[in-house]
């Protein structure tokens, strides 16, 4: 993996709507621009990129982790996206995204039995990445349909890719939409 810049961004939210949060909603994203070594070219084994989604899942995993400054069993939420440059394609991002980084994801956190919300496009520097989180135990969780969005203003160059992962300690800031709520949760199945 040629990782050229590792980005961490912080945000905790104190009031929303005139109301005070108590605790203050936090979220962290961690992300990599990395050289896509299929720029420009179609390769039918996409392998490499498969097991640098691994390497990526620790390392975002831990560098998210550690930028929200909690536990790994306070985190309740997850999502991972990926922007590839427009020298690549979105089957680009599926093999970083899919077959290989949940696992190490789920390692860095101990556990979580939900899948891992993700998103993927193409585009090039200063295009916005928006990264989705849910509920890392239960799916149905409302109140953890959530996002963060980063934007970088020299990434992904045409033969780059931009990975992220983002970790939440509680879902929105005044959530009310109904539903099942985190201390309803029974983590069973990945969905309730």
């Amino acid at each position: 993996m040629k990782l050229r810049r590792l980005i961490t961004l912080v945000e905790e939210t104190r009031i929303e709507m005139g109301q005070p949060i108590s605790p203050p909603a936090r979220r962290a994203l961690a992300a990599a621009v990395i050289a896509n070594p299929y720029a420009g070219r179609y390769v039918e084994d996409l392998a490499e990129l498969i097991g640098t989604g691994a390497e990526l899942g620790a390392l975002l995993g831990t560098e998210a982790l550690a930028a929200l400054g909690c536990a790994a069993g306070d985190v309740q939420g997850y999502g991972k996206a990926a922007l590839v440059g427009e020298d690549g394609e979105l089957e680009h991002a599926a093999a970083l995204l899919h077959p290989t980084l949940g696992a190490p994801l789920r390692d860095v956190l101990g556990g979580g039995k939900a899948l891992v919300p993700s998103s993927k496009a193409m585009g090039g520097p200063g295009t916005v990445i928006d990264v989705p989180l849910g509920h890392k135990d239960a799916a149905y969780v409302r109140s953890h349909f959530d996002g963060m969005r980063l934007q970088l203003p020299d990434a992904p160059r045409r033969g780059e890719i931009v990975v992220a992962v983002a970790l939440q300690l509680g879902g929105r800031p005044n959530p009310r939409v109904s539903g099942l709520t985190h201390a309803e949760v029974t983590g069973a199945d990945g969905l309730r």
